[in-house]
Parts: structure tokens; sequence; C-alpha cells
């Protein structure tokens, strides 16, 4: 049976070996609810369903009240909203395929549970300038910018995919920032010779040109939600507007990861074809204070695809780590 496995490792070596990590404080959600090793018995009130209960459609829920706006940044204006309210701010860093539209599931699921919540569009992505080629600027320069703006102390950074890997980077240059980091199902941008070469061997000649919901979707959610594909496909369609990309401020090697000690969350999807498991566990051995969880039957897009899994779990690791 497969479950949501949840990891966590405090303080461990950097580099240390798999049966190391294994070997730390071990739990498994199971459908989120979490059991000790060995114990068998599911904590009660997790508001997760069981990993063998049937998956049903989940309806996109009614919106709270938001206000949006632009943020000048070096040679772009970036498009954000902003729920408001004196809450610890969160910010959604969307994926490749998405923009600040990514949020609907959780932004009234954050917003009612007293955060502050917020998204913006990366320059060429839904309502933000693409800027010029000869000034791209940086992912992770762009939400500073951003921050700045807002005058956020500290906030939480949440990436999905290609916005994990502004969060790493965000990270690298600025974590005092930092409340937490959460990254879904990124492949992060590090630079580590033989990391990349991995990461080739996942995807095959032609991964590339097959249908981005193929690509992005789990199996089981495009088995049972038509509806929602499609509510996915029309955000992806709109979102994107530019072929400039933004270079990171770092290049990182495992070993500047390993310096990082702002609190870190990995949230995967069992059947991501992009960024499998594998990939998680590589990164969270890197990571001194990480905890994983696998959400079960979920692709590249857990906070799409699950999130009865991704906003619970999401919310416990906001609680234990908001202050």
């Amino acid at each position: 049976m497969t479950t949501n496995d949840s990891v966590r490792q405090t303080e461990t070596a950097a580099g240390m070996g798999r049966r190391g990590l294994l070997g730390s404080a071990t739990a498994l959600a199971v459908g989120g609810a979490v059991l000790a090793t060995g114990v068998g018995t599911a904590a009660a009130g997790t508001g997760i369903p069981r990993p063998d209960s049937p998956l049903k459609p989940i309806p996109v829920p009614p919106q709270v009240p938001a206000t949006s706006g632009y943020v000048q940044a070096p040679g772009a204006r970036l498009w954000y909203w902003d729920t408001g309210g004196r809450g610890t701010p969160i910010i959604f860093l969307h994926p490749g395929t998405g923009s600040a539209e990514s949020w609907p599931y959780q932004q009234p699921y954050f917003a009612k549970a007293g955060y502050r919540v917020i998204s913006y569009s990366r320059r060429g992505y839904f309502r933000s300038d693409a800027g010029s080629k000869d000034e791209t600027g940086t992912g992770s320069g762009d939400l500073h910018a951003l921050v700045e703006h807002l005058r956020l102390r500290r906030f939480h950074a949440i990436g999905v995919a290609a916005g994990g890997g502004v969060a790493l980077d965000y990270a690298l240059s600025h974590q005092e920032r930092l409340h937490s980091l959460v990254i879904s199902g990124s492949l992060t941008g590090v630079t580590d010779q033989a990391y990349k070469d991995m990461l080739l061997r996942l995807r095959p000649e032609g991964f590339d040109e097959m249908p981005p919901d193929f690509i992005e979707l789990g199996p089981s959610y495009r088995a049972i939600n038509p509806s929602g594909v499609h509510e996915w496909l029309e955000i992806h369609e709109r979102a994107v507007h530019t072929e400039v990309s933004q270079a990171n401020a770092n290049k990182p090697a495992w070993t500047d990861v390993e310096r990082l000690r702002v609190p870190t969350l990995l949230l995967w999807g069992d059947g991501d074809l992009y960024s499998p498991p594998t990939v998680q566990r590589i990164m969270a051995s890197h990571l001194r204070d990480v905890e994983t969880v696998v959400a079960n039957e979920c692709g590249h897009q857990p906070h799409w695809e699950r999130s009865d899994v991704f906003n619970p779990v999401l919310q416990r690791w906001l609680r234990k780590h908001s202050r």
C-alpha cells in the first residue's frame, strides 16, 4: 500500500548515507495521519484521508478577498495579489507551467487559517512584464523586490517545481528573512554534475514535447478529474508570454545547500515524472533541518492534485515554524 511518507532529520551530518538519514526520527504519514514507526496506530484529527480511501475530484473553493497590484523590479513590473492582514506572511512561488493564478486551493484555506497569503507572477508570466533580454534580473532578486515592497520582515517561502528553485536561490541569499523554506517537486538548480546527469536520465528524448498535463499531472488525477485537468490547462495556457529566462543569483553546489540553517519541508508526489521521490531523498540528505512528505497517487503538482494532503501537511508545518 502506498503511503504519504514523512521523514524528519535534524542536525544530521552533511552528505550522510540513506541508511543514516532513515535511521533518524522517522514516521509515516498514512494519508497524512502520522504513525510512529512500529506503533501502528494513527493520530486522530489530522483531517487528511487515508491512502486507501477512494480519490474524489476536489472542487475549487470560493476565493477570499485579496488586493492586487504591481511591484517594480529591475527592468519589469510584476503582478501580485495579497490577502493582507496581520497574520504570518506566506508567499507561494508558482511552477513553470503556472502563474499567480495557480493557488486557488491554497488562497482561501490559508487565509481563513489566519495567514497573510501572497503570490505573484514571475516576469514573463500572467500579467507580469516580460522585460528586456538585456536586463532579465534573477527570480530571487525579483522576489526580494516584492518582499521589500510589501515590507515583510520574515515570511515562509513555498515553491512548487520551478518556484522551488527560486525559493532555494532566495534562501541561499537571504535565509535570515525566512521562517521556513518549503519545496515541492523541484529540481532546484543544484549544479553538481553527478546530480545533473541523474536528472537527464529521468527524461528521455522527446519528453519535453509530450502534452504538459501528461508530464505534470499524475495518472490518478487525470483519470478521475477531467474538469480539473481542463482548469489547470487554462491557467497554463494563460501563464507564459515570453521566451526570456532568468538565471539564478547563485550557482549552488551541494556544499552550499549544506550550509543552510532554515527549516525545510520537502513535499513530493509519488508519481512525479520530472522529480520522483529519489530526488527528494537526495536533497534531504544535504539539508540540516528537514522534513519530507510524499503524497500518494500524485504527480508533479501536489498543491493542485492533492490539496487534501498538501494543505493540512503545510498548515501543520507553518504552525510549527511561525513565530
